[in-house]
């Protein structure tokens, strides 16, 4: 079995920050001290273990999440590199669903960055403890102390560093740990595997005291052992600093700091101690809640010896083996051979081959246990956020929302013969990224693959085209736009066909009126039963939600819409479920085109860091773009401008702006809310996708 040891030696992480904070090379640090790696492996000259995708080595960027485990002092940690780039936010987000801790890194120089804003607040909706590690300590510009500010001000934690860093930027050279008040200093000739332990300099030790002082304090709040040995000036051992730090850091009260340079082999030990010392077990963590088939809740401990539940949180196609599916066991015991149930899709799964990973090297083993991550190969029906449990067992795992995608490109194959293998191929991948979406253009009959960003399209092409050996032409990226309406309307829809076949009949009355940004579509019934039967209430809905699907302009779906059912009437020899949706369609679509019908657009939230010089430029080129700026402040010297602007008018943004600032400017850019186009520009489009 996986799970051989106890589970209370067991540590799932993720690793999570904003892009360029070195999370690959501190998880290929981690790899190397705890001997799953013989040689160091580096992002900058492509080879990274972690990095494993030729798209990840090319651009020095991590994609997919990839996943690992090792060991350190007899504890079992399996570790998540998740992606930094805005694109695959959805990477994390189903990634911190089945962690039970996380090390979010912070880069002394760049402190907090939008990304790192973002995954923190996604590690906050999942409730998830975490360590904090301010790396690259050894770059000029590198704080620690502005870092630690900016943790507890900007993401509204409450930071308590529990080392210090020696020196910084060229001098630095080790860490003052708090708890054991010792200096530790990393051998460079041994690539940091040697580990050198001093007393406290005399000329730090009034800086280290008054660090020391503040952890006491803070610690203090929250366990009331240290609270009586603090204020009877008593001593505090290590041993109860460390158990007070657990304490507080599994009820989310604290996020301890860390600090050092993965880069220079600085620091990585004493994180690897901090995991297993303060970061959860499956143990630490409530037990998992599912449903069972009538909605009752249903608790499942972490325990071996419990009914099997897992949760499927990601699925990788492979151009050489059956698809993987990444799997978070969280009760009971899974086994080679296996007959599983999918309470969603109401099938049957045979487990015919189980791994654990070590990014893509795979090792087979014969179960999977408790608390393990770990893979299945070629589920044939299972898809991510599906539960899968005992057969003859019912139990549904809370799943995951996933965002609509904002852009899409049209793309075709380039040969008859590539037809099929593009088609199936497109169907892999969107059965693995659930923010990625296909679908077919019924006025052109183009393919059109939608996706949260120009850089997620790209890998996806550039993956069809190289792992997969589809030949394929893409179209320029187009907006994934939405309609909704702005007035109330009512129309009726009756539906009767008499002659050859049965007769049917459905009769409704619908209201629409508009609801605020953001709310979607719902759905009330306002009738009698005498007027429509409950039994077709249900084909009305499907009815108004299929019609919803393609709105009255130009057919993009509707949105933010209130469907009132208010009359309507049946005959009861002849009304059926497929008359009432019918029906129901035809009412839609007439209420819809009477309803002021507007088109909405994706808006984009816009972080650009620029030197200040170019500041006039970067606004004009915004407000050519139909941007709105939201604010502008100075952070180290830079210029920071926060802006919202359509994400029509960003194509090549990147482009546009190196050319502004001579490169010198960057920028972050994700996805904020839909937004009314102007009524010119609203013209233009419709004009344009009519064709006339």
């Amino acid at each position: 079995m996986a799970g051989g040891g106890s589970l209370s030696t067991l540590r799932n992480i993720g690793i999570m920050a904003h892009i360029d904070a070195g999370k690959t090379t501190t998880t290929e640090r981690i790899l190397f001290y705890t001997g799953r790696s013989h040689k160091l492996g580096e992002v900058h000259d492509g080879t990274a273990v972690m990095d494993w995708m030729e798209q990840e080595q090319e651009r020095g960027i991590t994609i997919t999440s990839a996943a690992t485990t090792c060991l350190w002092k007899d504890h079992r940690i399996n570790i998540i590199d998740t992606p930094g780039h805005v694109d695959f936010t959805i990477e994390v987000e189903r990634c911190l669903r089945v962690l039970d801790g996380a090390i979010a890194i912070f880069c002394a120089v760049g402190g907090v960055e939008p990304q790192s804003e973002t995954v923190w607040r996604q590690a906050d909706h999942y409730r998830i403890p975490r360590l904090a590690f301010v790396n690259k300590m050894d770059r000029i510009g590198a704080d620690f102390g502005r870092c630690v500010s900016e943790i507890r001000e900007q993401l509204g934690a409450n930071p308590v560093p529990i080392t210090l860093p020696l020196g910084s930027e060229d001098s630095f050279a080790g860490i003052i740990d708090l708890v054991e008040q010792k200096v530790l200093r990393f051998d460079e000739s041994t690539q940091g595997l040697q580990v050198g332990i001093e007393e406290i300099p005399d000329d730090l030790k009034d800086k280290s005291s008054a660090a020391r002082m503040t952890l006491l304090e803070k610690l203090a709040d929250f366990d009331e052992g240290v609270m009586e040995k603090y204020l009877n000036d008593s001593e505090i051992t290590p041993a109860e600093l460390y158990k007070a730090l657990r304490k507080a850091t599994l009820s989310l009260d604290i996020v301890p700091v860390l600090c050092g340079s993965a880069f220079k082999n600085k620091g990585v030990q004493p994180l690897l101690d901090a995991v297993i010392r303060y970061l959860p077990s499956p143990l630490d963590i409530p037990p998992v809640q599912g449903h069972d088939k009538d909605g009752g809740i249903i608790v499942r401990n972490a325990d071996r010896k419990e009914k099997f539940s897992g949760l499927i949180f990601k699925l990788q196609a492979d151009a050489f083996v059956d698809n993987l599916s990444f799997i978070r066991v969280y009760s009971g015991e899974l086994k080679v051979g296996d007959k599983v149930f999918n309470p969603l899709k109401r099938k049957q799964e045979k487990i015919s081959k189980l791994i654990l990973l070590h990014a893509n090297k795979r090792e087979e083993v014969d179960g999977l246990s408790a608390g393990d991550i770990g893979a299945v190969v070629g589920l044939k029906f299972s898809t991510t956020g599906d539960t899968l449990c005992g057969a003859g067992d019912y139990v549904v795992l809370e799943s995951m929302d996933f965002p609509e995608p904002v852009i899409g490109v049209a793309i075709e194959p380039k040969t008859k013969a590539d037809e099929g293998k593009l088609k199936e191929t497109l169907e892999r991948i969107a059965k693995e990224d659930p923010s990625f979406r296909v679908s077919v253009n019924e006025d052109t009959g183009q393919t059109i693959i939608s996706g949260m960003g120009e850089l997620h399209l790209e890998i996806i092409v550039d993956r069809l085209i190289r792992d997969f050996k589809v030949s394929a032409n893409v179209g320029k990226p187009q907006v994934a736009y939405k309609e909704s309406l702005t007035a109330t309307a009512s129309a009726e829809g009756r539906f009767v066909t008499q002659g050859g076949g049965k007769e049917q009949y459905g009769h409704v009355e619908l209201e629409l009126e508009p609801l605020e940004r953001g709310v979607g579509v719902q759905f009330e019934r306002a009738v009698s039963e005498d007027q429509v039967p409950k039994e077709f209430i249900a084909a009305v809905e499907k009815g108004v939600r299929d019609s919803l699907d393609s709105g009255p302009l130009i057919g993009y779906p509707v949105t933010d819409v209130r469907v009132r059912l208010v009359g309507g009437s049946y005959d009861e020899e002849n009304s059926t479920e497929m008359a009432f949706g019918v029906a129901a369609t035809m009412a839609c679509r007439k209420a819809a085109q009477e309803a002021s019908p507007i088109l909405l657009e994706p808006v984009m939230a816009l972080e650009i860091i620029t030197p200040e010089e170019y500041l006039g430029e970067v606004i004009n080129d915004l407000n050519r773009k139909r941007a709105h700026i939201v604010g502008v402040e100075v952070d180290r010297g830079s210029q920071v401008v926060q802006a919202r602007a359509p994400l029509a008018e960003m194509f090549g943004y990147s482009t546009d702006l190196r050319s502004a600032t001579q490169g010198r400017a960057t920028f972050t850019m994700q996805f904020s809310e839909f937004a009314e186009v102007p009524t010119r520009q609203a013209d233009a489009i419709i004009h344009k996708i009519r064709g006339f």
